[in-house]
């Protein structure tokens, strides 16, 4: 992306956040977190962090950084859907969240994290935190109240996997095709019977059956999501995990597959690979195999620890969804209307499918 801001060279040689968390050995998004004092870091690691920074000469975001100029604080906000340290818990957004904090710090602007969640107790918030533009994220978001504050701000949005906010820009991946590819090589082998387990439809919620009523609510990308697997299952139904952890996942299937065999799905297609791992975790609490028994897919493509196979999944770019936004933020910043971004998905090949039973 070109810059029309140039930089001179104390500028280029001053140090950022990206070299802050190189010398500390944790990822950008951690070293803003602890930089700033807020959100769930250890006190170790806090230390490295800041003593990283204080040997480097590092003190902070700067406000004259390029494209963050004409008395602006030089901070950029994420709103989180749900509360910093739940929020900390999720690898997909860690990695996204990894990649904006890269891109901002390259000029040096500085994060700040804000849950969009009731059960916030955060002084900061949308509607007085000192920010410059503001990127919300997290596919359960609604971001109803929070687009009306800062509309009426006039501070500039940039939405990852969030509704359209008019003419803000957003930055997604194709999950109606990744789903679809899922959906077919499922079909390809034989399967009839298979369910869904989705995403958190409005805010995270117990998992309960997925119903038309809770369907009209849905977001991105649990919606396009859904549409994927009917674009093959048009008559595919299932239950709602409520968020993408892997406990959720785990009551989900267990409600789909503790059933007698003659209604027990044959395939599962989970809208994440934690709730893919929490659905091979059900199965196997009830004595079923898998894939001889049952077939689960994931959409994600990240690592599973403890899973003890290869997950069928499809895998996106989180940090360069990340890293998009980020560019976009410099962009608002600059007085330039940035497009919207989907980037594709890619098919990984595991072995948590098989034909059906009896094919």
């Amino acid at each position: 992306m070109s810059r029309s801001v140039s930089r001179s060279a104390a500028e280029d040689s001053r140090p950022t956040l990206a070299d802050v968390a190189a010398r500390a050995g944790v990822s950008a998004s951690t070293a803003s977190i602890a930089f700033s004092g807020q959100g769930p870091v250890s006190e170790a690691t806090k230390k490295k962090v800041l003593d990283a920074a204080a040997a480097l000469g590092y003190v902070g975001p700067d406000p004259r950084a390029a494209g963050l100029r004409r008395g602006r604080s030089g901070i950029v906000g994420a709103v989180l859907a749900s509360r910093i340290g739940v929020s900390f818990r999720d690898p997909v957004l860690i990695q996204t969240l990894d990649g904006l904090a890269e891109e901002l710090s390259s000029l040096g602007a500085g994060l700040l994290l804000m849950s969009d969640s009731a059960e916030s107790t955060s002084q900061v918030t949308v509607a007085n935190a000192p920010v410059d533009a503001v990127v919300l994220l997290g596919c359960n978001i609604d971001p109803g109240h929070s687009l009306d504050v800062l509309t009426r701000r006039g501070i500039p949005m940039v939405a990852i996997e969030a509704e359209p906010t008019g003419e803000s820009p957003v930055i997604s991946v194709d999950n109606r095709g990744g789903t679809r590819m899922l959906a077919q090589h499922l079909r390809d082998l034989g399967h009839e019977h298979v369910s869904l387990i989705t995403l958190g439809l409005e805010r995270p919620t117990e998992p309960r059956a997925l119903t038309p009523e809770c369907e009209r609510e849905s977001v991105l990308p649990a919606r396009e999501r859904m549409l994927g697997a009917r674009d093959v299952f048009p008559g595919i139904g299932g239950w709602v995990a409520g968020s993408s952890r892997v406990d959720a996942g785990r009551r989900a299937a267990r409600a789909l597959l503790d059933v007698e065999a003659a209604r027990r799905p044959t395939a599962i297609i989970a809208q994440s690979d934690l709730i893919a791992a929490g659905a091979i975790a059900a199965a196997r609490d009830l004595g079923l195999e898998v894939p001889r028994d049952v077939s689960i897919v994931g959409f994600d493509g990240i690592r599973v620890d403890n899973l003890g196979m290869q997950l069928t999944t499809v895998r996106q770019p989180m940090n360069e969804k990340g890293a998009a936004a980020g560019r976009a933020v410099l962009e608002l910043l600059d007085g330039r209307m940035p497009v919207s971004t989907s980037f594709g998905v890619e098919f990984v090949a595991g072995e948590t499918v098989s034909a059906p039973p009896g094919a």
